[in-house]
């Protein structure tokens, strides 16, 4: 096929008249955005029209995501029968699928999906044999399946997610044996698995997930040479696992989680060696976790919670050392926690809650320096609390409640910053509570039902003092102090002595000195962290890297230890440029001292004379801005993750301007550096101009931040404070939920004089992102609550925009609101 700039001549009359009657038909800013749809301009330079020299027609119609409203019964189908390709997708298109679209005998690719149409699948669909891509996903299309869809054995991609069809899938929908990606997700299809599905050696990816759909699972589903994705989640799918899953080489997500399995986890699924993710929770699997789990190296995800699971957890689970997630709660497990669990490096969740286990807590716990999440809960442990556990620096919730631990809680516990949530109920602990607000703002419900506790939290008493206490304090004072001072004047006397010597010789060694300062939470040699890095960057190669801000470069490494980090080098500092340097030393300051589960956490810094590099955790779906950018991803942004999102950057923002001291404006807010987890959790990273605020200061600096995300009070002051924050807040909030940046909308709210009356005029609920289902229910009214939340974040006087304290509190109340 070849598009000519001359083919118009030779392009049949009958087909640009049929594109001018549809587009005709459409809404007036439908016909704004074809305006290139004139007699005056060359169909083929039409905005998504191809052109083919050979057949003298128009062979394709592209018009993804324009945001076109119309019907497509207003399309003559009939004498458009040489197109090959027809993509709408992404648009506003409602009505039903005119029976007359199977005059298309040609088409090969049909993509309707992301838009608003209604009504069943014409039974003419049976006609387009030659179709290769059937897309129709995120519609409100009803009713059976046709069954002249089993015509179609040319078939590669299916795709019927999210809408609301009923009964049984297409019986020979794989009949011609070239099916590649069947995603059919979210709907209410019953009955069994088709049975062509069972030998379809050529399927890649399978989404089943959430229907109604029921069949014996033992025998429906075959060998894939191929198969790399396999979700059957939310089902009435019964019987036991198959062994030939194990037999599915290039598998590396088997979700069945939410089914009625039974029977036992055959060991042979652990000769799926690719495996990244393996979740059968929630089912009634019995049975001992096979050792032979410990072969699936790449495993990242190990879901069987919430089964009847027995036994003892096998020790080669300390071989899976990329495993992020564990979780084996609800089931029916016993004997001690394994100490070799330890030894999993890149662990962040580990729950083990509701079993049998038994004995004290291991020590080796301690040792997962990078978990964020312990839950222990509701099994049978005893002793004390280990004094290890105070090295998990990156903790943010830790469950040890409905146990018969004993003793105090370790008063090293208060250094645990990170640490955001306890539940430490329905235990045998005494003594006092550590001094970080963890503990301190507990609500009752989690310190109650022990021994003694005490400390500065509601609902438990106060601590007293004794005398005695006192006067033997009073007394090793005597004897320490003395020897404390000394000390402390030996040590300055020594940095001085230093000093002096370090500044004679600078200047002689001035070229030849490398500045290497590392801070980090693994206990690595800095020089060998360094070298690691540049190795595992291959000298920062352009292949490794991931983003690029306005301070510097970011690449994903993967360490000699197999850990995966992200590394940010810095632009290049020339000796002049100490105004970058300063900048670099202001994030280092801020991300050491912030801890937080939405905020990006630091694991080591490095000054280097080649190289300043900063070392993040590494968050695998990358950041909004490109997820929204990329179609497939957008769609599995549900509104609940988008919502959800929202809230976490409102929290982290909360945290910078509230519980900060002095405060910490980000300036420099965008989709951009809001980087998200395996789980769709949000973390702000990027505080390159970040500055603290000093409640004196008046903070006048450069203008530094992103256009289309900077208040616009800092185009004509550099005054910064939080409302600044709060404006982009405002941006990134409507650019989640719309899918794109909302620049024509924040121009008209800021020239507007009434908020809530241009918010109503502007009918925003229409601007939601198309290429998800609209929302509904509870989730459809918070989204519109949040709309108008992020409306008033973009009052264009600072003074009147709310707090993102209040912003939070908003949001928590437009969730009360919507569920009423």
């Amino acid at each position: 096929m070849v598009t000519s700039p001359h083919a118009s001549t030779r392009i049949q009359g009958v087909e640009v008249d049929t594109l001018l009657k549809w587009k005709a038909s459409f809404d007036n800013n439908s016909k704004t955005l074809l305006s290139s749809w004139n007699i005056g301009n060359n169909p083929c330079t039409w905005e998504g029209i191809t052109c083919d020299d050979e057949s003298k027609s128009i062979s394709k119609i592209n018009l993804t995501n324009i945001g076109l409203k119309g019907m497509l019964q207003n399309l003559n189908f009939s004498s458009l029968s040489k197109i090959h390709t027809l993509v709408l997708r992404n648009n506003l298109f409602y009505g039903v699928v005119p029976q007359n679209i199977g005059v298309m005998f040609n088409l090969n690719t049909l993509d309707l999906s992301t838009n608003e149409l209604s009504g069943p699948i014409p039974t003419t669909i049976g006609n387009l044999t030659k179709l290769k891509t059937l897309s129709l996903f995120s519609n409100d299309l009803t009713g059976n399946i046709p069954t002249e869809m089993n015509k179609l054995t040319n078939l590669e991609t299916l795709q019927l997610a999210y809408n609301n069809f009923i009964g049984p899938l297409p019986h020979n929908i794989c009949s011609g044996g070239k099916l590649i990606k069947l995603s059919a997700s979210n709907n209410q299809f019953t009955g069994p698995i088709p049975g062509s599905l069972k030998n379809c050696s050529s399927l890649v990816r399978v989404r089943l997930q959430q229907n109604n759909l029921t069949d014996n699972l033992a025998d429906s589903f075959g060998v894939y040479p191929n198969l790399d994705y396999m979700e059957l989640s939310d089902n009435n799918f019964y019987g036991h696992l198959s062994p030939n899953w194990g037999k599915c080489k290039n598998l590396t997500s088997l979700k069945i989680s939410n089914n009625n399995l039974t029977g036992s986890i055959p060991p042979e699924l652990a000769e799926a060696t690719k495996l990244h993710i393996l979740d059968l929770s929630s089912n009634q699997i019995t049975g001992k976790i096979p050792m032979e789990l410990g072969n699936l190296s790449s495993l990242i995800q190990l879901s069987i919670s919430g089964n009847s699971l027995s036994g003892e957890v096998p020790v080669q689970i300390s071989s899976l050392q990329e495993l992020i997630t564990l979780e084996l709660s609800t089931n029916n497990l016993s004997g001690s926690i394994p100490k070799q669990l330890g030894r999993l490096p890149m662990l962040l969740d580990l729950n083990l809650s509701q079993n049998k286990f038994e004995g004290s807590i291991p020590n080796e716990i301690g040792q997962l320096n990078v978990i964020q999440n312990l839950d222990l809960s509701m099994n049978f442990l005893d002793g004390t609390i280990p004094t290890m556990l105070e090295q998990l620096k990156y903790l943010e919730t830790l469950n040890l409640s409905h146990n018969n631990l004993s003793g105090v809680i370790p008063f090293s516990y208060g250094e645990m910053l990170s640490l955001t949530v306890v539940d430490i109920s329905y235990n045998q602990l005494e003594g006092t509570i550590p001094s970080i607000p963890a503990f301190e703002k507990a609500p009752i419900e989690a310190l109650s039902n022990n021994k003694g506790l005490c400390g500065n939290a509601s609902g438990i008493e106060l601590c007293s003092t004794s005398n005695e206490n006192s006067h033997k304090t009073n007394k090793n004072l005597v004897v320490i102090l003395p020897v404390i001072l000394g000390t402390v004047l030996l040590i300055l006397f020594v940095y001085g002595l230093s000093y002096v010597l370090c500044r004679t010789k600078e200047y002689k060694a001035e070229e030849d000195t490398q500045i290497e300062n590392l801070f980090t939470i693994w206990s690595f040699d800095g020089r060998m962290v360094y070298e690691n890095i540049i190795d595992a960057t291959e000298e920062f190669d352009n292949k490794h890297l991931i983003g690029v801000g306005g301070h510097g470069s970011v690449y994903k490494a993967v360490l000699s230890t197999g850990q995966v980090i992200a590394v940010k080098k810095l632009h290049s500092l020339q000796n002049e440029e100490m105004s970058n340097l300063k900048a670099f030393a202001s994030e280092i300051q801020t991300l050491t001292e912030i801890r937080h589960r939405n905020i990006v956490k630091l694991y080591g810094y490095c000054s280097h004379r080649l190289h300043s590099l900063l070392v993040y955790e590494f968050l695998e779906k990358g950041s909004v801005d490109n997820i929204l950018k990329d179609d497939e991803k957008a769609t599995m942004f549900d509104w609940n993750k988008r919502v959800n999102v929202i809230k976490d950057v409102a929290n982290a923002l909360c945290y910078m301007h509230h519980d900060c001291s002095p405060s910490i404006v980000h300036r420099d807010l965008s989709s951009k550096n809001v980087i998200l987890d395996l789980e769709y959790v949000a973390h702000v990273s990027d505080f390159g101009t970040a500055m603290f605020l000093n409640p004196d200061s008046s903070n006048w600096t450069s203008f530094v931040g992103t256009y289309g995300y900077a208040a616009p009070e800092l185009a004509y002051t550099m005054k910064v404070n939080e409302k600044c924050d709060v404006y982009s807040f405002g941006v990134l909030t409507l650019e989640i939920l719309f899918g794109k940046h909302p620049g024509d909308i924040v121009s008209t709210l800021l020239q507007s004089s009434g908020i809530y009356q241009t918010i109503e005029a502007m009918s925003l609920n229409d601007k939601l992102d198309q290429r998800l289902p609209r929302p509904r229910n509870a989730i459809g009214k918070e989204v519109e609550s949040i709309i108008r939340i992020a409306c008033h974040c973009l009052i264009e006087s600072p003074h009147s925009r709310p707090s993102m304290e209040q912003v939070c509190k908003e949001i928590v109340m437009s969730k009360s609101s919507s569920n009423i």
